[in-house]
């Protein structure tokens, strides 16, 4: 690449970057005219992009971008007073900006379009006339706009003449001060000159090496494991620790905060909201919330639609919102967050809500459902209707909407990258559509199984827990309801899926034989909020996979996600939860038991919030119980395992050192049986942190609707409730580590001994 090429190039990737934040800037600046700073940025932008345009000889985006800062330019003096039309105006300033840079990025020159209309306007408003009457029509999935003239265009005023280009060796030097000394101000010493660009296609590829280092570091593990030489065995730990911090240093080069996609939404609203005639005001939190770029790739045209359909469907006009006792102005909320391994996305509205009974009406007319079906429907179930192939409730095809065409997208979308999309509406109130997507594609831990001698792996996201009924918990806990084999877990029937049935590899398990096995292994999984269990061969420990694509022959089955190589280098096939979920159609009336749920609970009034907890003994009859949120692992350890520094007790786990709190000795219950060995022992995570609790003995995991009975704190306990018909205290955790000497350790790996003198 020359030299030429190479300033180009950076030009087109500072440029673009610039353009984006403008958009974002110059929606606020429409809400606060009297934000200099704000102003003043914007004004800078525009004055680099004119500034470098001319001295590398792209005389028409000089020309447009001149015009446009000599508006800036007396916005920022107080001559000009910003209002609706300027700040259109403006935002087609960076449309024209935007096509001419693609122009250049694909031709190496600016382009054919001049773009009269538009300097022609922004010329008129910087002389303080009126510009054209232009009219905003929403365009793409991306946001851009068209405008459409109204009345004949005048001449075009004066623009600056492009300059010729200049020689490369007098470029070069140029390229950070072209645009004067107020941008050399801005660029000298800066957080950017920290960090360089490095090209995507670099990253993916290094993504790609350390996927297959992970593998390699697999089969060497599950070698080490069959080896005596001690030597051997703490060269393959150290390899583990190394391979493990180098994927998770790759992986993070890779993981974008969610901002970066959600800058061009108050944009969008903006114009949407013009061309429907509503106000509506946009408010995002988690803008921080980081994703791979494949997820962020993968979720911008979904989330896009999400929004215009907001705008569109959802919200009233300013005088049918005032009528019912709203504000002219509508909210419309983007909040994200990590939980439990993954990313929720928010986008609410406080609009009309969905109309249940339109719903209903369209999927007559369209034959989706008969009325007796429908009929049956949960309220929730009609409501997800929307997400149906040519769905729509629109009266008539507009061009932002009608054409039955966006929200089936936004759920299969999601779906390909292994999300979830739910959705909640309150008439009158507004709509909620909530999405669940994975950190990544590209390493994830999961669960390895076996079924009919072949080799599955279950992504752990889904994973709830794991079940073994022994002997007559075969015949005693497994029941039939109409035909389908289910699991009495804590109250609840959950439907139960042979995976070797499902793949069409073995007859039903329950058929024939099935009540004289002595063992079932039940992997308890979760899809769109309903728990199912898988009936599985075998279960093995978890680790973690590399996700490979499929052949283009398997990819239409939605029974598998991918591939892996596993540690001893045999191939399984990754399960997609949700595609087993829909096979097995144990998710079609998923809505309608969850209603019955809610209305069971609704009905009792002594009910309280409904927790899962993990259950365990401390002494010899003292019961306690922990969220089970907080929980990330149950094991054991030899008591010999346990080892000290300085006055605090640890073990080796995982290649960290484990902190252990015996928590018989720290609350004073000094009554009970002598310690069992091996202990047992609860691993709580917080923070990148772990702790290990040991407790007497693991009882239980339950789900009730716990009424807590509140008393004078004691400590680490938070409060008393009465589980499974007996008294329980309810342990806080946090308030154990604040109140009690606890070392905790930082998740870094066990130091590898260093010899004198080396």
């Amino acid at each position: 690449m020359s030299e030429m090429d190479e300033i180009v190039k950076e030009f087109l990737v500072e440029s673009g970057e610039g353009l984006d934040t403008l958009d974002r800037n110059l929606v606020a600046l429409e809400k606060a005219p009297g934000d200099t700073e704000l102003m003043g940025g914007i004004f800078r932008a525009i004055h680099t992009i004119k500034g470098t345009s001319g001295f590398l000889g792209f005389g028409k985006l000089e020309s447009v971008t001149h015009v446009g800062e000599s508006l800036l330019s007396d916005l920022r003096d107080g001559k000009q007073t910003l209002t609706p039309e300027i700040t259109s105006a403006l935002l087609r300033l960076v449309d024209a900006v935007r096509s001419i840079l693609s122009a250049i990025e694909a031709t190496g020159v600016d382009g054919q379009e001049e773009f009269p209309e538009l300097i022609d306007q922004l010329t008129r408003l910087q002389q303080g006339e009126p510009g054209s009457k232009v009219e905003v029509v929403p365009g793409n999935a991306q946001g851009a706009v068209s405008v459409k003239k109204r009345r004949k265009t005048r001449p075009v005023a004066d623009a600056a003449p492009a300059l010729p280009a200049a020689p490369v060796a007098a470029l070069a030097p140029l390229v950070v001060a072209v645009a004067g000394p107020d941008v050399v101000e801005a660029r000298v010493p800066q957080a950017s000159d920290s960090n360089i660009r490095v090209d995507v296609s670099l990253l993916d590829r290094l993504m790609n090496l350390v996927g297959e280092l992970v593998l390699a570091r697999n089969q060497i593990l599950q070698y080490t494991a069959t080896q005596d030489d001690a030597g051997f065995v703490a060269t393959s730990q150290r390899l583990n620790l190394i391979t493990s911090e180098l994927q998770e240093g790759v992986m993070k080069t890779r993981m974008q905060p969610i901002g970066s996609i959600w800058a061009k939404f108050p944009r969008v609203v903006r114009d949407l909201s013009l061309a429907c005639k509503k106000q509506i005001r946009i408010v995002m939190e988690g803008e921080e919330t980081e994703l791979d770029k494949t997820i962020i790739e993968a979720i911008k045209d979904p989330l896009t639609h999400v929004i215009r359909n907001s705008v569109d469907h959802g919200m009233e006009l300013p005088a049918d919102r005032v009528a019912r006792g709203k504000t002219a102005e509508g909210r419309l909320l983007l909040r994200a967050y990590h939980e439990g391994g993954q990313v929720n996305i928010e986008i609410s509205d406080d609009g009309a809500g969905v109309n249940v009974e339109r719903v209903k009406a369209k999927a007559l007319q369209k034959g989706l459902f008969t009325a007796d079906q429908l009929s049956r429907m949960s309220e929730r179930e009609v409501v997800n209707l929307i997400f149906a192939p040519g769905f729509s409730t629109a009266e008539q095809v507009s061009n932002i909407s009608g054409r039955g065409v966006g929200m089936d997208v936004v759920k299969t979308n999601i779906e390909k990258i292994g999300g979830t999309v739910d959705v909640h509406s309150v008439p009158g109130q507004g709509t909620t559509l909530k999405i669940r997507i994975p950190l990544t594609l590209a390493i994830i831990p999961a669960l390895n199984v076996s079924s009919a001698g072949d080799r599955f792996a279950i992504p752990q996201v889904s994973l709830l827990e794991l079940v073994r009924l022994d002997g007559d918990e075969v015949r005693t806990q497994i029941e039939l309801v109409l035909g389908t084999p289910v699991y009495r877990l804590r109250g609840r029937l959950l439907p139960l899926v042979s995976l070797s049935h499902a793949l069409g590899i073995e007859p039903d398990f329950w058929g024939g034989q099935g009540r004289e096995r002595e063992v079932v292994n039940i992997v308890i999984l979760q899809a769109d909020e309903q728990a199912f269990g898988l009936v599985v061969d075998d279960i093995y420990d978890t680790e973690e996979i590399v996700v490979k694509p499929l052949g283009k022959q398997l990819k239409g089955i939605r029974a598998f996600a991918g591939a892996t190589i596993m540690g001893d280098g045999r191939v399984a096939l990754i399960l997609d939860v949700m595609g087993l979920a829909q096979n097995a159609a144990v998710i079609s009336d998923s809505g309608k038991r969850r209603a019955a749920e809610r209305e069971a609970e609704r009905r009792d009034p002594d009910a309280g919030e409904r927790h899962t907890l993990l259950l365990f003994q401390l002494g010899l009859d003292r019961r306690m119980a922990i969220p089970l949120n907080q929980v990330a692992r149950l094991e054991e350890f030899p008591r010999s395992a346990v080892e000290r520094t300085g006055k605090h007790q640890v073990v080796q786990y995982r290649g960290r050192l484990l902190p252990m709190i015996r928590l018989r000795e720290l609350l004073g219950e000094v009554s009970g049986p002598v310690e069992r060995d091996p202990m047992q022992v609860v691993v709580y995570h917080h923070d990148g942190r772990d702790l290990g609790l040991v407790v007497e003995n693991i009882l239980d995991i339950v789900e009730e609707n716990l009424t807590v009975h509140q008393r004078e704190r004691e400590g680490a306990v938070s409060g008393t409730a009465v589980i499974q018909g007996k008294v329980t205290d309810l342990l806080d955790v946090r308030a154990l580590i604040d109140s009690a000497d606890v070392l905790l350790f930082a998740a870094t790996p066990v130091p590898e001994p260093q010899l004198a003198g080396v």
